[in-house]
């Protein structure tokens, strides 16, 4: 029998390969889809799949808002006081980051912005998390993320500003299955306006609709 962390190494490995793939993918739209179909088999089929034992015989599919090619922009990062964060997280004790920086883009003609936190651990890693106004409605109330460095979701940078992908928002693995731990948005990431792109609510059955 394999063990759980072998299992879960390659996962991670399958989640680093495919960012590798997306960076190097010039048209967004094909990036989107390769992304989708991407989760969707490891949802479906990976021993380490986020979803409930329970949920997989049923499962036809992670549901997305369609692609937006507004979605993809380059941030301009700006420094900041570093700060520690103890950032809560749906299970356990807090996870210890630090702010490194800020991230300042237009988003469908709103100016934005987003702190950008360091993992405080071995390795470290950059972390974007994010909540919006459809966040508890269309979304997953605790907020979706964007980079996740340390776990291969990664776009790069861009004439040295950093690619960000409202497209490739995801749900955290503990808005499946409550035994995952993770950390949540923090209160400056969280978004007046209302993002529609990336994941939504919840995954999709044979009986509620599919989205793209």
């Amino acid at each position: 029998m394999v063990p759980a962390e072998l299992d879960l190494l390659d996962y991670r490995r399958r989640v680093h390969a495919l960012y590798a793939r997306l960076r190097e993918e010039p048209d967004p739209g094909r990036a989107f889809a390769a992304w989708v179909a991407e989760r969707d088999d490891l949802f479906a089929h990976h021993a380490q799949s986020a979803l409930l034992p329970e949920d997989r015989p049923r499962f036809t599919g992670l549901s997305y808002f369609p692609h937006e090619p507004r979605g993809r922009v380059l941030a301009e990062v700006q420094a900041t006081d570093r700060r520690r964060y103890d950032v809560p997280a749906s299970v356990g004790e807090a996870m210890a980051f630090e702010r490194i920086g800020l991230a300042r883009f237009a988003l469908g003609g709103d100016e934005c912005e987003l702190e950008l936190y360091w993992l405080l651990g071995y390795g470290g890693g950059l972390f974007v998390p994010f909540a919006d106004a459809t966040s508890g409605a269309e979304t997953y109330g605790a907020g979706r993320y964007l980079l996740d460095t340390v776990k291969g979701a990664d776009l790069g940078m861009s004439d040295g500003r950093l690619v960000l992908d409202f497209n490739l928002a995801y749900n955290p693995s503990c808005s499946y299955d409550p035994r995952w731990a993770c950390p949540l948005a923090p209160p400056p990431n969280r978004l007046a306006i209302p993002v529609r792109m990336g994941e939504r609510h919840a995954a999709r059955g044979p009986d509620s609709p599919g989205s793209p």
